[in-house]
């Protein structure tokens, strides 16, 4: 396995995202089969495991660590802070970025994991009540405390990027990104790039859409999100699987998937990148790890761009409510 640098951050330079196993993708799940993928990608050297407080209502935290139990030391782990219940939960989820609520969330992560310190801890979104200056320098002394290794930010632009790191170093950023998903190229990579900073994609895959096993928005079970994005909806469903079309020919004459393929062109990007793909199931995290002996000629980069230029895909990544909190 390949090692990304993110920041002064080495991690593996795929990473396994937990968020599947808990909660989002259908209300399948199997502790047994989710915990027994988490020691596969560890045996395989995918070490740089993601999880958040809000996957699950923390539900998905306890499960990474009890994986992680006795392993610990083997892993690089993140998680992620910011989202809220409101009280009741009668409402939404709510984005709270204060000093106050950040003390809190990482206290309640590290009980949950069962660990002293998280590795890499993000904000999950940008509270827009709260400078970001303000978010940060208490994400800092949290540094300071020996709680937390290194920080991040999640779906951000450039310029809260640039006012975040001049409070305190800013390791990585996550955010969608994929051949479906090419806005970060623009909107924040050449901050990132220009910082030293290292750039995480979650939904590498598209939220499976790029693996061209998707058929029908009938292929999910009754509650998996997808059935409630615009992208999976009506007629972009049948836009969206005729660009994958492409991607599955291309992929079929190198002999590969179409998911490695994808997987392929976003390592090819630089090592810089830790993309981290989700799964909850031991055979498709050995197909995703199989990207990583993917080599690319620039004529075969060139025709995935072409395939997939960015404003090719039809529809919004989320509905307006949850657009209206990326790349603040």
């Amino acid at each position: 396995m390949r090692e990304s640098k993110l920041g002064d951050l080495h991690v593996s330079c795929l990473g396994l995202g937990c968020m599947g196993m808990s909660q989002s993708y259908g209300v399948t799940t199997d502790e047994a089969e989710s915990i027994a993928t988490l020691h596969a990608a560890i045996d395989a050297g995918c070490t740089f495991i993601d999880t958040a407080d809000v996957y699950g209502d923390g539900a998905n935290e306890e499960l990474v660590g009890r994986a992680l139990a006795g392993r610990r030391d083997q892993v690089v782990l993140a998680t992620k802070f910011g989202f809220k219940k409101p009280v009741g939960n009668a409402l939404p989820n709510v984005v709270d970025g204060s000093p106050e609520y950040a003390r809190q969330a990482l206290d309640a992560s590290l009980r949950r994991l069962g660990v002293d310190h998280v590795d890499l801890w993000y904000l999950h979104r940008r509270d827009p009540q709260v400078p970001i200056e303000e978010t940060v320098g208490a994400m800092g002394e949290l540094v300071a405390a020996g709680k937390v290794r290194y920080l991040g930010l999640s779906e951000v632009n450039g310029d809260t990027v640039r006012a975040a790191h001049a409070v305190h170093p800013i390791s990585a950023v996550q955010s969608e990104w994929s051949l479906w998903t090419r806005d970060p190229e623009t909107v924040v990579l050449p901050a990132l790039r220009e910082l030293g900073v290292g750039f995480v994609p979650f939904s590498p895959l598209g939220r499976g859409f790029l693996t061209g096993q998707l058929k029908s928005p009938d292929d999910f079970e009754p509650d998996d999100m997808r059935r409630g994005l615009p992208r999976f909806s009506g007629e972009n469903f049948q836009r969206n699987l005729d660009l994958v079309e492409k991607v599955r020919e291309l992929a079929a004459s190198k002999g590969v998937t179409a998911g490695q393929l994808a997987l392929a062109w976003l390592l090819a990007q630089g090592n810089d990148v830790a993309p981290i793909p989700g799964t909850k199931r031991r055979k498709y995290l050995a197909e995703n790890l199989g990207a990583v002996d993917v080599e690319l000629t620039a004529e075969e980069l060139a025709a995935l761009d072409e395939a997939f230029p960015p404003e090719a895909v039809s529809g919004q990544r989320y509905t307006q409510g949850g657009m209206d909190l990326v790349g603040k």
